[in-house]
């Protein structure tokens, strides 16, 4: 018996405890921040005792978690996907208008699973778009703080005259009154209007739209090519793929999750 008490201390010794919060996380409950609510309310257990201790570390697998006298499930594989927006698609799970949605577009098997947009594209703009049922990795991408620089490319229909190249690389002042931080502008050879490829560090609502409007351009197409370390590529309009291995280790490393 003593034996096999030491074996099996032998076989735990190597596991590595981690947070609560991220098991709970991990496990589908919810994000970290809401696992920490659920953890500080008393919802949360851990081999029979109930614990307050938002610092608390587990051995997933090992110990036994329960939530509100329920056993946590084992963790599931999430999901993250890259989407080619088109444009007329809402970037909702459900529109009360009816409208086509960024779910709609979605084949099956993604389509009946519970992902969610993260981030926005207008209704007439179309591009690179996350969709996902990872919390925690949504959250990090919506937080300011993590904010990645997104690339758009934008056709407008005049010759942009350099006054409007230097205001938008300056940081404009919107006629809302809203600041802009400086937007990297470079003009790329087209045969249909102007194109310009734009560089955002900031996610305010509809910015490029405003821009040009304040700026007297008229926008035809509007797409965003690039996010952080994703690249849309070549993936066909209204298409989707699962991110690369590589691809999600480079997104999270840049939101400052491991």
């Amino acid at each position: 018996m003593k034996q096999a008490e030491q074996n099996a201390t032998a076989n735990t010794a190597h596991m590595v405890a981690v947070r609560l919060n991220k098991v709970l996380a991990d496990a589908g409950v919810c994000s970290r921040r809401k696992a920490d609510a659920l953890i500080s309310r008393g919802a949360v257990s851990v081999n029979g005792q109930r614990v307050s201790n938002l610092g608390e570390r587990v051995v997933p697998g090992v110990d036994r978690i329960t939530v509100n006298g329920m056993p946590l499930s084992a963790p599931r594989p999430r999901c993250h996907l890259l989407l080619h927006k088109p444009i007329q698609v809402v970037c909702t799970v459900h529109d009360p208008e009816g409208r086509t949605t960024v779910i709609d577009v979605l084949p099956e098997p993604w389509r009946s699973m519970r992902l969610y947009p993260v981030g926005r594209l207008d209704f007439f703009s179309e591009g690179l778009l996350i969709l996902t049922d990872d919390g925690e990795l949504a959250h990090r991408l919506s937080h300011p703080r993590h904010h990645l620089p997104k690339v758009y490319h934008v056709v407008v229909r005049e010759t942009v005259p350099d006054a409007a190249l230097a205001a938008m690389r300056r940081g404009m002042t919107l006629a809302e009154g809203e600041r802009l931080a400086p937007v990297k502008v470079t003009l790329l050879p087209s045969s249909r209007g102007t194109l310009l490829e734009m560089t955002l560090h900031q996610g305010l609502n509809r910015q490029i739209r405003r821009m040009c409007r304040d700026l007297g351009l008229t926008i035809l197409t509007l797409s965003r090519v690039a996010q952080g370390p994703l690249q849309l590529g070549d993936l066909p309009r209204g298409n989707a793929r699962p991110l690369s291995s590589e691809e999600l280790a480079a997104l999270r490393a840049a939101v400052g999750l491991k």
